[in-house]
């Protein structure tokens, strides 16, 4: 089930809820993010690299190219026997920005995005079949947690794909964890 809440940006622990798709859709809306429900109904296998998950979405893939001008696409996907799950994670955890547009769709899994907007943080906790796009220059991170299991389309405005600008700012240490936002779910 997906869920966004919103914090005040220096209390973590005073957060509101909302887990109903159509709130949380038009709360994020508010922000210039959108966030849709899609079919994801493509099983695949452990041997499935990331061509065959883009072969399986690929008219979705080339609707969404049409749509915003996206120049790249990739595949990022991770489970809890990933060798390199712990680097991957701290890199993602720390605050960041691009200079683009970015959309991803969970096709299997789950992530929790944290937006930072002006003085308040939305946690989005995305499942498979959701659609979020994160704005140009918006400071966010993203916890896959400590067991990940997910895999995403990426999509770019730029051929360079994911570059991040990280912000330095320790913002993401203070927030809950995927795992610990699932628990007290």
């Amino acid at each position: 089930m997906s869920a966004l809440t919103t914090y005040p940006a220096d209390q973590p622990g005073q957060g509101q809820t909302w887990h109903d798709f159509d709130a949380i859709s038009s709360q994020l809306n508010g922000l210039g993010v959108q966030f849709e429900r899609w079919q994801a109904d493509c099983a695949f296998t452990t041997d499935d690299d990331a061509d065959a998950v883009l072969a399986a979405y690929q008219s979705s893939i080339d609707k969404l190219k049409q749509q915003y001008g996206f120049q790249s696409v990739d595949v990022i996907s991770l489970n809890a026997e990933h060798p390199n799950k712990d680097a991957l994670r701290q890199k993602f955890l720390s605050e960041h920005i691009h200079s683009d547009f970015e959309v991803r769709f969970f096709v299997e899994g789950r992530g929790l995005f944290y937006l930072h907007v002006g003085d308040q943080v939305h946690a989005v906790l995305c499942e498979q079949g959701d659609l979020i796009s994160v704005p140009a220059n918006t400071k966010h991170w993203f916890d896959m947690g400590e067991n990940p299991a997910f895999k995403c389309i990426r999509l770019f405005t730029t051929e360079d794909g994911w570059v991040a600008d990280f912000t330095g700012d320790k913002i993401a240490d203070s927030f809950p964890t995927l795992d610990q936002y699932l628990a007290n779910l």
